[in-house]
């Protein structure tokens, strides 16, 4: 079985501070290396040129093998006058999803956000398998309802994926 991985970097950010632990990207791949071959992962994210810290995270996730997807981070003032930071990449996953349809053959999604169905819908209307990383109360609950048994909770996977310092 022929596996891509994408991770949609925001919404793993946060879904990490929901969990109170860390998750280990590296370990991520070893886990769904379980399921067959990675031919495939990406990490989309937000850009700020600035900062050294998502530099050094980059280079760290492409050293262990995932190719970063990036745009930049647009602020504005919201209605309650504070200041927001946004750089929204689902579309980006759904197209390389597609583009890249010939080359695997599951799809690992790790994300909750329910702009995703459709995009899931798709892909098994043609053919393809998925998974669904992400964690309970964190997970709309459109994702929760398609996945089914194809839904993966990182709280019951924590001794696998856990970061240690």
């Amino acid at each position: 079985m022929r596996i891509a991985v994408f991770i949609d970097g925001s919404n793993f950010y946060h879904m990490q501070r929901k969990l109170e632990w860390k998750i280990d990207v590296k370990k991520v791949l070893d886990y769904c290396s379980d399921w067959g071959e990675i031919t495939d992962a990406y990490y989309y994210n937000g850009a700020n040129d600035a900062s050294e810290q998502q530099h050094s995270f980059f280079n760290m996730l492409a050293s262990v093998g995932y190719t970063i997807v990036t745009k930049p981070i647009k602020r504005f003032t919201n209605s309650e006058g504070e200041t927001v930071q946004r750089a929204n990449l689902d579309i980006e996953i759904v197209l390389d999803m597609f583009t890249t349809i010939d080359t695997y053959d599951m799809v690992v999604l790790v994300s909750g956000d329910s702009d995703f169905e459709r995009a899931l819908q798709l892909l098994r209307a043609r053919g393809k398998k998925f998974k669904v990383l992400s964690t309970a109360g964190y997970l709309a609950k459109e994702i929760r309802y398609l996945c089914g048994m194809h839904f993966v909770d990182f709280q019951d996977i924590r001794e696998r994926v856990e970061k240690t310092v």
